[in-house]
């Protein structure tokens, strides 16, 4: 009996290629509602950058928008959540304009004086001296009219003008240039218009200088997770150290890919790169979650087999839209994670997870058949890793390969929540997998005897087939008799 359920967690490697994959498809039909209130009274606006993100010249969203940065304009598209921090007026070297009709953003312009350049007044013809006493009063009346004019625009324009010349510097996110292509190329991708997972990307480094840190909430070897507060808003902050700075570049190049956002992948809101005590520091902002990751969760939490359930299904909802290349008008290219584990993954208010840590993803193209595997030295978790990940005889050049290895994460993050489940009154404490073999920290050749050698699997309680629920899942939706 043990080794007919463990087989449901870890299926054969034939099963893993069809089925289970196809069973885990289903679970597209969970976000399918939510994608379809997203497309209701859509705008047709106008759609020009440098990127190559706009599709024949246009793009669809709730609003329009134009802007212009010391000399470079673009027009796009984003959606109404995001209006008040996209459209937030202008200063010297930049405008954005707004508005809400069909390609009604096509013809719009900076104003003259977006540079700063001062208005030239031309002096008037000398008047003749009988004329004097009435136009020096019109004039005296014309210059008080204009000058409490000026003053009226100037305190209306001052919050969103920066407080010195010398802050537009130090303030804003620097773009290192010559020989340092990294930071200048990904910075000039992530420029789009609006219609990837987060923010824009202009607004992005305007609102991540609005947060404020409350507490540090977690810690680990790649850096710090804070909570931060932004327009009376809680956001969780992930503080990169600077020895990962690899994974901050490839999570904020993922995490802008069209078409990611889902309920069950973490909510990307903006990166930025800041600089405090001299030294810089690398942020991811993204939804808080003040439940935590799973693996935190499930060391207090029992569940019942319904929230078991519930929990599974989200997880392999996200891992699904992931693993899925989107081809439409906004593509989105194949992802798999390659670190899935209880700690990549966040509990939610409503008893679903999201999947978060992007750093090691890997993305694939059909239409170019092109595997991007990144410029990351860090390699995942030795306790989650595949068998075929530890005596290094997967096929590094195969897509398939590494979804797989992510199926095989899967099914011990499955093993973890079902431990915590109460099924006729029973429950075991959390353990992480392989608990009982090797050490809180293992090795790789320690994990690699085993997975490989000694071919050990975990194990779950019988009372856990006798449940309907459990019984379900073990036998119809995982297409086990």
């Amino acid at each position: 009996m043990t080794n007919t359920i463990a087989n449901v967690f870890f299926p054969p490697f034939s099963f893993v290629n069809s089925d289970y994959l196809r069973m885990l498809a289903v679970c597209l039909l969970c976000a399918s509602d939510s994608n379809d209130d997203a497309n209701d009274r859509k705008l047709l606006c106008t759609c020009e950058n440098t990127k190559g993100t706009c599709q024949n010249g246009t793009c669809t969203g709730d609003y329009c928008f134009y802007t212009w940065v010391h000399g470079e304009e673009e027009r796009g598209c984003f959606s109404k959540k995001h209006y008040r921090e996209q459209c937030s007026g202008f200063f010297k070297g930049f405008f954005v304009s707004c508005c809400e009709e069909n390609e009604c953003n096509a013809l719009m312009t900076p104003p003259p004086n977006i540079n700063g350049e001062p208005t030239t007044v031309s002096t008037p013809e000398p008047l003749h001296p009988e004329m004097w006493i009435s136009v020096s009063s019109l004039l005296l009346l014309t210059t008080i009219s204009v000058l409490g004019f000026v003053l009226f625009l100037r305190f209306r324009h001052t919050p969103c003008r920066l407080k010195d010349p010398e802050d537009h510097d130090t303030t804003l996110i620097k773009v290192p240039t010559g020989e340092d292509p990294s930071y200048g190329d990904i910075f000039k991708e992530f420029c789009t218009s609006g219609s990837g997972t987060g923010l824009p990307y202009l607004v992005q480094r305007t609102m991540a200088r609005q947060i404020s840190l409350v507490e540090c909430v977690g810690k680990g070897r790649y850096g710090e997770v804070w909570r931060g507060t932004w327009m009376g808003e809680s956001v969780a902050v992930k503080i990169f150290s600077s020895r990962d700075e690899q994974s901050w570049f490839r999570e904020t190049e993922i995490y802008n890919t069209v078409q990611l956002r889902h309920d069950n992948i973490l909510g990307f809101i903006a990166s930025d790169m800041t600089s405090k005590n001299s030294s810089t520091q690398l942020w991811l902002v993204t939804h808080f979650h003040e439940l935590g990751s799973l693996y935190d969760f499930l060391q207090y939490s029992s569940l019942e087999p319904e929230s078991c359930l519930r929990m599974c299904l989200s997880v392999a909802c996200g891992l699904v839209h992931l693993h899925t290349e989107i081809v439409s008008s906004q593509e989105k290219p194949a992802i798999a994670h390659r670190d899935l584990k209880s700690r990549n993954i966040l509990v939610k208010r409503n008893g679903q997870c999201c999947i978060a840590d992007l750093g090691l993803a890997v993305i694939h193209t059909q239409a170019h058949d092109s595997l991007d595997v990144g410029n990351n030295p860090r390699v995942g978790t030795k306790r989650y890793m595949a068998p075929e990940v530890l005596d290094e005889t997967i096929r590094v050049d195969v897509f398939e390969s590494y979804k797989q290895t992510d199926i095989w994460a899967l099914g011990l993050v499955f093993w973890e929540i079902s431990r915590r489940t109460i099924v006729n009154g029973i429950v075991e404490d959390y353990r992480p997998p392989f608990f009982d073999l090797v050490p809180s920290d293992p090795s790789f050749e320690e994990m690699k005897k085993v997975v490989c050698v000694d071919q050990h699997r975990p194990s779950l309680h019988n009372r856990l087939n006798s449940h309907p629920v459990n019984h379900f899942a073990a036998h119809k939706l995982l297409g086990f008799r």
